[in-house]
């Protein structure tokens, strides 16, 4: 089954299987049968923690810090080691935020315990900038990047109060300082209250004689301004007085020269009023034309215009109909493929979870059989030692001790339980095998006692299975029986 997966802007797909070497990062890609396919998330996450740490004087302190890291997805590199690594977890899960909090506390400690109490708190921010730095390649190796690392207030362990005991130092000292400040604050305004009297008093004496002198000075200085001032004033009378009979002449020349001008601007203007008529005439016909010309143009171009939206509009309409009515059959195909991987994801985990159990409880049987087996064993062997090494006895002892020969009885009687033998005797006469003899040989008696057992033999065969023996061997008669 072939689909189309889509990241999200913050998320990459993560590919693997047929026809990747190792794996493939993008965006959007067509996942093909026998390939993998999976997403993670690039947004980076806050890591709020505190951190037991040691100065190089062994005193204890807390370090809260918020770092906040994600993968870096500036760098196809790092972004390669995170999908390898952790993108199978969850960024908030308990391995994930362990292994960065074992990162930066391991930093954080071998750097604090080679720095003093004072050295860390003075220079916080040169130990936010080494801690950041060392943290930072360990995080390398996993291609996450730390976006922005904010370390807080060191706060004092119980037991270890070295922030307490500074704090009240320092308020100690700011306190005896302030009194002495206000001590010397005190000195200095009393000193300055008296000094500030004398001077005063001596101020006010020089200057009352430096006014006396600066009146003086100015006084002279007005008297000889205001002399200055009436010479001047004197000589711009003579000097206007001769500037407005020249204006007054200028005047009259101006007055002549206007009135001939206003007589030839009136001429002029009474031309001029003419043409300007003439012209506007010209101008309205023209306007009157251009006016008609452009309200047919309009109204052309205005229908023109409708039916080419109307055109545009149906388009739009038509080709939005067909898109919607793709991607919803996009959707479906792409839910309907969705659905078919949950089903196959959740039967092969049934299936995995199946043999899984199978597995343990053959795994367990097997333990137990091991089990019984070993501790057979060890009865066994317990029972052999204390026997002496003879198993004749030992196996006596078990089938006795088990029941064995009882049941061997019992299974016996039950066999034979209701049946009927027919048992036949058969008799030569008197005569055996042995003493048969009317002075025969070894040699004949042996075949007459082969003879003397046929009868019996195939009596006993016909009484078992029924079958006769041919005619040519021999006819068995109840003469020769006797029950």
């Amino acid at each position: 089954m072939v689909w189309y997966m889509v990241a999200k802007p913050t998320e990459y797909l993560v590919i693997t299987g047929y026809g990747i070497d190792e794996i493939k990062l993008t965006k959007k890609a067509w996942v093909l049968p026998g390939q993998y396919c999976t997403k993670f998330d690039v947004s980076p996450v806050n890591y709020t923690f505190e951190v037991n740490a040691m100065s190089s004087e062994k005193l204890a302190f807390l370090l809260p810090a918020v770092f906040t890291i994600g993968p870096r997805a500036d760098d196809d590199e790092s972004l390669m080691k995170y999908a390898k690594l952790l993108s199978p977890h969850d960024r908030n899960s308990k391995d994930v935020k362990e292994l960065v909090q074992g990162i930066i506390e391991g930093e954080t400690r071998v750097l604090a315990a080679s720095m003093t109490m004072e050295e860390v708190f003075k220079g916080t921010k040169e130990f936010k900038e080494e801690v950041f730095s060392k943290v930072q390649l360990e995080l390398n190796q996993f291609g996450l990047w730390i976006y922005n690392a904010n370390i807080k207030q060191l706060v004092d362990v119980p037991g270890h109060e070295y922030f307490s005991y500074m704090s009240q130092k320092v308020q100690s000292e700011a306190a005896n300082q302030a009194k002495a400040d206000t001590a010397e604050a005190k000195r200095k305004g009393d000193t300055g209250a008296k000094e500030s009297a004398a001077l005063t008093e001596q101020n006010v004496a020089r200057i009352e004689k430096e006014t006396k002198i600066i009146a003086f000075q100015r006084k002279q200085e007005i008297d000889l301004e205001a002399k200055s001032l009436q010479t001047s004033l004197d000589v711009f009378n003579r000097k206007k007085d001769e500037e407005v009979a020249r204006a007054n002449a200028e005047l009259q020349i101006a007055k002549a020269r206007l009135a001939q001008q206003s007589q030839v601007a009136e001429v002029e203007a009474k031309k001029t009023v003419e043409l300007r008529t003439a012209d506007l005439q010209r101008e309205l016909e023209l306007k009157n034309a251009l006016t008609q010309k452009e309200k047919l143009k309009a109204e052309y171009l205005s229908k023109a215009s409708v039916e080419y939206d109307i055109k545009v509009q149906e388009a739009n309409a038509e080709f939005y109909r067909k898109q919607k009515a793709a991607e919803a059959v996009l959707y479906e195909k792409e839910k309907a493929a969705e659905a078919q991987r949950m089903n196959a994801e959740a039967a092969l985990y049934t299936r995995q979870q199946a043999v899984t159990g199978e597995l343990f409880a053959k795994q367990k049987e097997a333990e137990g059989l091991m089990a019984l087996a070993h501790a057979q064993g060890v009865y066994v062997k317990t029972m052999l030692d204390a026997f002496g090494g003879d198993y004749n006895a030992m196996r006596d002892y078990l089938m006795i001790n088990n029941g064995m020969y009882q049941d061997i009885a019992k299974t016996n009687a039950n066999a034979v339980a209701g049946l009927k033998p027919n048992i036949s005797v058969w008799t030569n006469g008197g005569q055996t095998l042995e003493g048969s003899g009317q002075g025969t040989n070894s040699a004949m008696k042996e075949i007459a006692g082969v003879y003397q057992m046929l009868p019996p033999l195939l009596k006993t065969v016909q009484e078992q299975t029924g079958m006769t023996p041919p005619s040519w061997l021999g006819t068995l008669t109840d003469s020769n029986t006797k029950n």
